[in-house]
């Protein structure tokens, strides 16, 4: 079992300690909270630098403290904080900022409600488990032989076929039945590689219905999408060695990943509401008139200051837009603003959760909405860097990780 320290404030009382331990066993993961003397709690935020009012939060100072110090071992730490609590929320990026300035052990963070269910905190736990057990896999530098990879995703399926570090086919359909269109693209990156399903050595499956596509394909490896899009991101990036960050903006959620030397080490996964996710995006195309490329030209072209848009909410965002055009707006500049909004909201939301390292890689679909890029590069103040088929590095991550599993097998 993967030891999983616990640094949090409240989740006894709220409720929801059992969710958390039910969600981490169920990926072979097990919760622990450090031991601390009564004594560590005094000198903690002298120690740490931060003063707080809560004797709650001194606990988690200390326990973090602990395990900076060598006092506890860990395989993995989770650290959460009630939702409510605005000290909390500070505590909680403090924390994490100091254990990651020490040690390298993997870190989730979370801010958990008293509704929170082992569903809600189970991809968080599935990817701590999965950096931590399967970490030769995220250093692997090649993909060897025939592999193929299947991404699952909440809106579209991919698929991708290499042959020793190439692509030579992939596949893509918007995602109806797991099954069926799982077949369907895996089909059609055959048919552009020009190989039977036969002559595929292992193929490794991600994304929603990656454990149903698992059991299909009898895949080795049904691995996360936070941790298969990261791989893919390298990847395809060129940047293998050293530190990063990947931003996915998806149909359904986001994922915001740090890597230090090619391993993640954090990451925040989710969005307040659909306004910050490429369904805006596509909404905002669809209501324009234009195909998400040409949504995406117009985004860059257009000024995003000429049109106020901001809202968190897909509903009032689209308000904002049919405002803006009435108001006289043009469409470039409407485009613009939508793109504006959704990486305005990205970095409110998600990035003040990770701390960022450079380069920064923008990949999945959204990643080809040049409006969007740009909204990111303006924002964070640097040029993103876009892979060739940013689309496909959930697939292309999943088939390069599944030819290293042997080798992993063969390690344990």
């Amino acid at each position: 079992m993967v030891r999983i320290a616990e640094i949090s404030c409240g989740t006894e009382y709220s409720g929801i300690q059992m969710e958390i331990e039910k969600a981490a066993q169920m990926v072979g993961g097990k919760i622990f909270v450090p031991e601390i003397d009564a004594a560590d709690i005094k000198v903690v935020e002298d120690d740490i630098g931060f003063h707080v009012a809560s004797p709650g939060l001194r606990v988690m100072m200390a326990r973090a403290k602990a395990i900076v110090e060598g006092k506890v071992d860990a395989d993995g730490i989770f650290i959460t904080t009630c939702f409510r609590c605005a000290e909390g929320a500070l505590v909680r990026s403090v924390i994490r900022r100091y254990i990651q300035s020490s040690t390298r052990i993997p870190v989730v963070t979370y801010s958990f409600t008293e509704r929170t269910k082992a569903g809600a905190l189970l991809l968080r736990m599935e990817a701590l488990v999965n950096i931590i057990s399967k970490k030769p896999l995220f250093s692997r530098t090649k993909q060897e032989g025939i592999t193929a990879g299947i991404d699952s995703g909440s809106t579209t399926t991919k698929a991708v076929i290499m042959k020793d570090n190439e692509i030579i086919g992939s596949g893509w359909a918007p995602s109806t039945g797991i099954i069926e269109s799982g077949d369907e693209v895996l089909g059609q990156a055959l048919k552009e590689a020009g190989i039977s399903e036969s002559q595929i050595e292992a193929i490794g499956v991600t994304g929603y219905g990656r454990m149903i596509l698992k059991e299909r394909y009898k895949s080795p490896l049904a691995m996360e999408e936070v941790s298969t899009c990261s791989k893919g991101a390298l990847f395809l990036a060129g940047k293998q060695k050293g530190d990063a960050t990947v931003i996915d903006i998806g149909g359904m959620d986001n994922k915001a990943v740090t890597l230090y030397d090619s391993i993640p080490d954090s990451f925040t996964v989710g969005g307040v509401c659909a306004g910050a996710s490429g369904r805006f995006i596509e909404t905002c195309a669809k209501r324009l008139g234009v195909s998400l490329d040409e949504f995406g030209e117009m985004g860059a072209k257009g000024d995003w200051k000429a049109v106020p848009m901001n809202a968190y909410c897909i509903v009032f965002g689209l308000q904002d837009l049919v405002a803006g055009l009435a108001s006289g707006g043009s469409k470039e500049d409407v485009a613009a603003a939508a793109c504006h909004s959704v990486a305005e909201q990205v970095f409110e939301q998600q990035l003040q959760e990770i701390d960022i390292r450079y380069p920064i890689i923008e990949v999945g679909s959204t990643a080809l909405v040049k409006g969007l890029v740009k909204g990111m590069s303006e924002i964070l103040s640097v040029d993103m860097i876009v892979p060739p088929r940013p689309n496909l590095i959930g697939g292309v991550g999943a088939a390069v990780m599944v030819s290293g599993m042997k080798d992993l097998e063969e390690m344990r």
